[in-house]
């Protein structure tokens, strides 16, 4: 009980909720899109970064090969290796935990551990919100994709197209400032205009080469960007009685 006590563990918990549910979603779009159900669990146990599991399905529904799907998932879980530079400064883990840290790595535990200015409640946060969400995506995962079997053919209910809206849905709560949702109009628009020229799957690799020439040439604020999808701080009591921060 007193480990309940621990803001960084309440912090992590309800993150894992929050973040863990949505996984029917993810399950139930990707047997639709043409995933049997071990190809859906297999993506989520292994890859285990909701971005790209949308990303991935969103370009198989389209008729994407396997190597661009892959492509869109991997160039959008890069961010996660960024955030693993951080963590490893941070908590440095030892040993096997080492590898168990990296798999956790998503916004949400990076977002949840560097909230907290304690170093054990930096640890229980990571590990909170990490191992958390890894159990209740997982398990809502296949809550999804056993519902999802059973529906059919996914254009009879319109779910053709709703995986690349749920990718949607992850990312624009994330855009901050007016940098990046510029660039996000830009590489939509490049999307668009690539469609009728280019393989499905590859459309997506064609906004990702615009959104890293632009950020290369760019000299916006650093501190503008993608937000992670939590804001720790909203639940950390001020010193002086007012609030910290606001929920994203």
């Amino acid at each position: 009980m007193r480990l309940l006590q621990s803001p960084a563990v309440r912090v992590g918990l309800s993150i894992s909720i929050a973040t863990g549910l949505y996984g029917v979603s993810f399950g139930a779009l990707s047997v639709t899109s043409g995933l049997d159900f071990w190809q859906t669990m297999a993506l989520s146990l292994l890859l285990f970064s909701g971005g790209s599991q949308f990303a991935f399905i969103g370009v198989v529904a389209g008729g994407g090969s396997g190597v661009a799907a892959m492509g869109a998932a991997t160039l959008l879980g890069m961010r996660n290796g960024i955030y693993g530079m951080q963590v490893n400064a941070l908590l440095r883990p030892r040993g096997l935990l080492r590898f168990a840290a990296a798999h956790v790595t998503i916004d949400e535990s990076t977002a949840t551990s560097t909230g907290q200015t304690d170093p054990l409640e930096q640890k229980r946060g990571f590990w909170t919100a990490g191992l958390g969400i890894f159990v209740l995506w997982n398990l809502f995962t296949a809550v999804g994709a056993l519902a999802g079997a059973s529906l059919g053919d996914p254009k009879q209910w319109g779910l053709d197209g709703a995986a690349v809206a749920a990718f949607l849905g992850l990312l624009w709560p994330r855009l901050k400032g007016r940098e990046p949702v510029a660039i996000a109009v830009v590489c939509a628009l490049a999307t668009v205009l690539a469609v009728p020229f280019v393989p499905a799957g590859v459309p997506i690799l064609v906004a990702a080469v615009v959104a890293a020439a632009i950020g290369w040439f760019s000299h916006g604020r650093s501190d503008e960007g993608l937000e992670p999808d939590m804001d720790p701080y909203a639940e950390r009591p001020h010193p002086h009685g007012r609030p910290s921060g606001d929920a994203a």
